[in-house]
């Protein structure tokens, strides 16, 4: 079973459903063939307590092991006749088996019931179709029935020479049966001692000395299930359903044994415990059926780094790093459990360390039942350096670009991962429109990132420390005109700086980040120069100089420090690509009275977003997305100073759709609603139509921001829309109308709304 990074998807025969695999597939095989050659393979029937291990035993009989079967075959030379016997098959020649059938005569004889080669009770046997088989190999698999314990008797009827010079082969049979029962008890044999052979039943022996043997080996069997000391995790109602079945049938035989592995396994695999296996069942001579399983205790994790070749290297990776990843069920004395290996690969691919990650549960050959769990790591370059350039035409004299007005640009970003094998890194990138005068518009970012604050081996929490240096421009959505008046020249926000933050899960669906923040904050307008008020065209073309100060101090120069919080707790999950559950984000920014004019201030916000499955629709393959009701809300304040540019903008594609950014204001409080339904459409993958509704408010606060940009600005401080849309994958397309002015638009974005 192998867990593969990249497509996150289960590579294997177990992996399959229960009914299209073979119910011995290939992991389990693999670990009932650690269990059979301790022991406890086939032996004969009523041996150790009434074993019937034919059951349980995968893949071809040990006749045909010895010399597999080849495709070259041997065509008969019987002429045109009914039947054959079997001592008229020639032991040099290679036959081919093209027709194949059982007849269950009973165990008192009676009429035939014809079954196929696909009859479950054959499911171990290589005696198949399309076989080919010498004689003494045909007699080796059907010795391996006979003495399988499953059958009372097994004999071939008939041997029918077919035109094409293949076989058709008659047998019948008849099943075991032993006495009725009306327990069933679970027994766990994992980590056990492998049974030793048996004495087995001589025909020499006299009644009393084969009634002594069958106490000793009863006394033996008894002893070796006291032996069990770890409990059988299978539920009550489950060994209750199994009772039912046993008393139900009355005498048991080998099909009802089937039967019960079946159903017993069927609990295993379905909860996940793919490696559990029925391997036993004895007391078959009383009234008590007693099944002996192994459940795949986990024994030990071996983690293995591979390079592009596959071949085994020495890995950079410190191993309490992805030792720390794993969950309890991938531990030492747990049940492997297929949803643990899924969970160790998403927790690993966390990490961004690895190309490919490839979990393998495999038989322990030193313990009876036990899986080794093998974790292969394929590790990434821990230096990469990324380069990009741009050109950019601007107009040159009289309005065309010339050669002198091309300016090229481009970044330049760095990143070395997993310092020192202990999952440290150092990123950075810096970024200019402008190479040839990189000041105008320069910024920058470098950031250090240290996990396991508290110490690697400290599995209970996982704090990660951040520190980064920054250069950030942007527009500010503050200064922006309304919808009545001409367009305002722009104001940009260059923030300069340090932050270092600590960043901790309080839950799995919990995180809070807490830090400080250092910057120094300036206002420009489109010529690059310091800027310190809003600028607006009059009604002559004028340029005014008149409106709001767009920095706390006035100088188009603030410097501050502050504390900064998030809380997030986020409840979404993915039905069928599509999000369901809740978010909550609660951000606080706390001034320190600390820089230009000693700002002191509470800055906080509440974002809440809910995610309705309206038509209950289950998780599942193959199965639709959910219609989705989407319900949202966003309060923001401000107690304290507040500059311009921190003021909460009103409008835009991620506040109120259909207006521009900041197009309704700029305000210290603010109140947003948004409802949205999305509705998949059918046989497109990843589309979805969707209706919305929007509103958000000021509260009145707008003439609280200093120089009130918004009434400065003629905006409405307040505005509704409404509007339909179509998703492709992460593109939008949607018409939304401005309630305000009553008219409507079409707008293309990319990414989430919520």
């Amino acid at each position: 079973m192998v867990f593969t990074s990249g497509a996150m998807s289960i590579s294997s025969s177990d992996a399959k459903s229960r009914s299209s695999a073979p119910r011995n597939g290939a992991l389990a095989s693999a670990i009932s063939a650690a269990v059979a050659s301790g022991g406890t393979g086939r032996r004969p029937p009523g041996s150790g307590g009434g074993f019937l291990s034919w059951l349980f035993t995968a893949g071809p009989a040990q006749a045909a092991e010895e010399n597999p079967p080849s495709r070259d075959w041997d065509a008969h030379d019987f002429g045109p006749r009914m039947t054959v016997p079997f001592e008229r098959l020639k032991g040099a020649k290679r036959y081919k088996v093209s027709e194949l059938k059982f007849l269950d005569r009973g165990p008192l004889g009676g009429d035939a019931r014809v079954t196929g080669a696909d009859d479950p009770l054959f499911e171990g046997s290589a005696l198949q179709p399309g076989g080919v088989f010498t004689r003494s190999q045909l007699l080796g698999e059907l010795e391996a029935l006979s003495s399988s314990g499953m059958f009372e008797r097994v004999n071939v009827d008939a041997i029918r020479p077919q035109p094409d010079g293949t076989l058709g082969l008659t047998v019948s049979y008849a099943e075991s049966l032993w006495a009725p029962a009306t327990r069933f008890s679970c027994v766990n044999v994992g980590g056990l001692v492998p049974p030793q052979a048996d004495e087995t039943e001589d025909d020499d022996m006299t009644l009393r000395e084969k009634m002594a043997l069958q106490r000793r080996q009863d006394q033996e069997y008894q002893r070796r299930l006291r032996s069990a000391t770890k409990p059988c995790i299978l539920p009550e109602p489950v060994r209750g359903e199994v009772v039912q079945m046993v008393r139900k049938q009355g005498r048991v035989s080998a099909r009802l044994l089937q039967r019960i592995r079946d159903h017993v396994l069927s609990w295993y695999h379905n909860e996940g415990f793919v490696c559990a296996q029925l391997v036993n069942f004895g007391n078959l001579h009383t009234d008590e059926v007693v099944g002996e399983v192994v459940e795949g205790e986990v024994t030990g994790v071996d983690y293995q780094f591979l390079d592009k070749l596959g071949n085994v290297i020495e890995g950079k990776t410190k191993l309490p790093v992805i030792d720390r990843e794993l969950p309890h069920q991938l531990r030492a004395g747990h049940i492997f459990n297929i949803g643990a290996g899924r969970q160790a690969l998403k927790n690993l691919n966390a990490l961004s360390l690895f190309s490919n990650i490839e979990v393998n549960p495999s038989p322990d050959e030193t313990k009876e039942g036990g899986v080794l769990v093998e974790i292969k790591l394929h590790e990434l370059n821990p230096k990469s350096v990324d380069v990009t350039t741009e050109w950019n035409f601007v107009p040159g004299p009289g309005g065309r670009p010339t050669l002198e007005s091309i300016q090229p640009g481009g970044s330049v970003a760095f990143e070395h991962r997993n310092i020192g094998g202990l999952n440290r890194s150092l990123a950075g990138s810096v970024t200019s429109s402008n190479l040839l005068n990189p000041q105008d518009d320069l910024s920058f970012k470098f950031e250090y990132t240290h996990p396991y604050l508290d110490g690697v081996e400290d599995r209970s929490r996982n704090r990660i420390f951040k520190t980064s240096c920054f250069n950030t421009r942007k527009l500010s959505p503050v200064f922006v005109a309304g919808p009545n008046m001409a367009d305002a020249p722009p104001i940009w926000i260059d923030r300069v700086g340090i932050k270092a933050n600590i960043t901790e899960n309080l839950t799995k669906q919990s995180t809070f980040t807490y830090g400080l923040v250092m910057e120094e904050i300036t206002t420009r307008d489109e010529s690059n120069d310091v800027c310190t008020h809003g600028l607006r065209r009059t009604a002559t073309g004028a340029l005014g100089m008149n409106g709001p100060p767009t920095t706390f101090s006035g100088t188009g120069v603030d410097r501050m420090a502050f504390l900064q919080a998030n809380l997030t707790r986020d409840n979404t999950e993915f039905v069928n690509g599509a999000t369901i559950g809740d978010r909550c984000i609660f951000q606080l920014d706390q001034g320190l009275g600390i820089g230009s004019k000693n700002p002191f201030f509470n800055r906080h916000q509440l974002t809440v977003t809910k995610f309705v499955n309206l038509n209950k629709q289950k998780n599942g393959a193959g199965k639709p997305p959910p219609a989705v009701l989407v319900a949202h809300g966003r309060y923001a304040g401000c107690v304290g100073d507040l500059p311009s540019y921190d003021a909460f903008a009103l409008g835009g594609p991620h506040s109120v759709r259909g207006y521009g950014m900041g197009e309704l204001g700029a305000s210290r409080n603010l109140l947003e609603v948004a409802t949205e339904v999305r509705l998949p459409v059918p046989m497109v993958k990843n589309t979805q139509v969707y209706a919305f509704a929007e509103h958000g408010t000021d509260l009145g606060s707008s003439k609280d921001v200093k120089g009130n940009p918004t009434e400065y600005f003629r905006r409405a401080g307040h505005g509704s829309s409404y509007g339909v849309g179509i998703k492709l994958g992460p593109l939008r397309a949607e018409y939304a109308v401005d309630h305000n002015a009553g008219t409507g638009a079409l707008f293309f974005r990319y990414g989430e709304r919520f």
